[in-house]
């Protein structure tokens, strides 16, 4: 698998079949070499998580095993294991006289050494209460609903979770989980571990697939990485995962000479009657992420307020209509402000009222500095998200999926589905990057790219945590990253200082303003980190990498 100056590849079920097909068949590596190299990897990976389980008194491994080459995965590690003295039974599921051909070779071996070949369903004993239970049933190929025996056996899996003595480890990514979504194909197996083989495939990185597979690590078991040739076609549809060294390294650098003009002049343009909140806090997220000079751009009605809730940043008066929203006669004098600034953030608390919708979307499409847009500034854009391909300069839209819902014409549900795919979609319609919140955050660029956020909890789930990373998106954007890389690096920092407050205070009762006051402290970190892994990171030998790592 890929792992680039800390940036993990991720696969999708298509890539994988490209990958495996061009090894075989490109580079000449049997598939029973392939399988050889992967039950191996099973058993290493046994050994070393569940050590101490396997030394308990009759303990024992029971590999359940498909008709497919994951099945096959498993009987090499049962006929491995089994030679190793550690007592071991495989459970096949179905009949034998389905299996693939190099699955069944396997099968046979495992049973010549001494592996007790067993019925998966129904059960000719039932699963062990000590020891391990590995799940080899499906892999990625995957796409059909899990019913019949296959649930029936999961569901006996599963009722081992939470077992003191037994472990529950899967091969490649936990059986009835879709490899390219994260979500279950109705019915999935609950791992305490997963061994991806190979590149890590996209459902892993996403909820609930991530907390499905428990802890995850990556096996080198020989699969090319790449194809020559098509690096710039594969570019279209890269996906990716970053680790802390590898936001580390993109973080902007504070010269010692520099001052508040080198970094960058972040224009909030929000706020209405009654929500006045989500501009500051954009603002202060924004001058506590490194940004040098902030203004607000607000309701006149609102400027004194603004102006005792943000000390640390200036304000400016722009026309309101009668209920004290953003009127349409202020895009001039909005436009003169973001003249001078060198990005705009557009939306928090602006309003729903049709003038504020209007100035959003006139404001969005005349402006000539990259742009922010969140929270109602995407509303205005409903039904009209196509006419954002038209901005001359970058564009960042930051919805939560009922937001990407609206802009896309469906539900937020349908977004959960597949959120890399409607994250992708939106990318691709807007011409902007989009930065699909929620679990697993979706970083995604019209061309295809996309950047799985590995941090944040729950306790991000309040009022203004989305303005807080809004102000986070616009000061990386002044200081002179691009726009994606800004987005996933906002992602990471914001779920970072998440992260630490939860550390110390459980996953509720975070305020918003709170997270913007940790921004600093979970930036520093990252640097010195960087500094500490600086030249290590992205040149590990072994063949069993943590995923995704420090």
């Amino acid at each position: 698998m890929r792992v680039e100056n800390g940036a993990w590849a991720l696969a999708s079920s298509a890539r994988m079949r490209a990958l495996d097909r061009y090894t075989i068949e490109a580079l000449g590596v049997p598939v029973e070499l392939l399988m050889e190299s992967a039950g191996r990897a099973v058993v290493d990976f046994v050994l070393e998580f569940a050590r101490d389980l396997l030394a308990l008194p009759d303990a024992e491994v029971a590999i359940v095993c498909g008709r497919g080459n994951n099945g096959g995965d498993g009987f090499v590690a049962a006929r491995h294991l089994a030679l190793l003295g550690i007592p071991t039974r495989a459970l096949l599921l179905g009949n034998p006289a389905d299996m693939g051909e190099q699955a069944a070779a396997n099968h046979r071996r495992a049973a010549i050494v001494g592996v007790a070949v067993e019925s998966a369903w129904p059960l000719e004993r039932p699963l062990p209460r000590r020891g391990v239970v590995v799940d080899a049933l499906f892999g990625t190929g995957l796409s059909r609903p899990i019913r019949g025996d296959s649930a029936k056996i999961i569901q006996c899996i599963n009722a081992l979770a939470g077992a003191p003595e037994v472990a529950v480890i899967a091969v490649d990514l936990p059986s009835g989980l879709d490899a390219d979504t994260g979500q279950p194909l109705e019915s999935a197996v609950v791992a305490d571990a997963t061994l991806a083989l190979g590149t890590p495939k996209i459902g892993l990185a996403l909820e609930p697939g991530r907390s499905l597979a428990g802890r995850v690590c990556a096996a080198r078991i020989g699969i090319a990485e790449s194809i020559p040739g098509e690096e710039a076609s594969e570019g279209v549809g890269a996906a990716g995962l970053w680790s802390r060294y590898r936001a580390s390294d993109v973080l902007p650098e504070r010269n010692p000479d520099g001052h508040k003009g080198n970094f960058g002049h972040v224009l909030v343009v929000g706020g209405s009657k009654g929500m006045s909140g989500a501009a500051a806090l954009a603002a202060s997220a924004a001058l506590r992420s490194g940004a040098g000079l902030v203004t607000v751009g607000c309701p006149a009605g609102l400027n004194d307020v603004l102006e005792a809730q943000c000390t640390e940043a200036m304000t400016a008066s722009l026309p309101e209509t009668r209920d004290g929203s953003l009127a349409e006669s202020g895009v001039e004098a909005a436009l003169a402000l973001a003249g001078k600034r060198d990005v705009v953030a557009l939306g928090p608390g602006i309003g729903r009222s049709l003038q504020s919708g209007a100035f959003v979307r006139e404001l969005a499409m005349a402006v000539g500095v990259p742009l922010v847009v969140d929270a109602d500034g995407l509303n205005a854009f409903e039904g009209a998200s196509a006419a954002l391909q038209a901005r001359s300069a970058s564009t960042i839209l930051t919805p939560h999926p009922g937001e990407a819902g609206r802009l896309l014409g469906t539900s937020s549900g349908e977004v959960n589905r597949d959120r890399v795919g409607a994250a992708r979609e939106l990318a691709r319609l807007t011409g902007a990057v989009v930065l699909l919140k929620g679990a697993c955050t979706v970083a995604a660029s019209p061309d295809g790219r996309v950047i799985i956020n590995p941090t944040g909890g729950p306790n991000l789930a309040t009022a203004g945590s989305g303005d807080v990373l809004t102000g986070l998106v616009a000061a990386l954007i002044a200081q002179g990253l691009g726009a994606l890389e800004a987005a996933a690096l906002a992602a990471f920092v914001h779920g970072m200082a998440g992260d630490r407050i939860a550390l110390r205070r459980g996953d509720a009762g975070l305020l918003a303003g709170e997270l913007a006051e940790e921004l600093p402290r979970a930036m520093q970190e990252l640097r010195e980190e960087g500094r500490e892994s600086a030249g290590t990171e992205g040149h590990r030998l072994s063949t069993l990498l943590p995923f995704p790592g420090p």
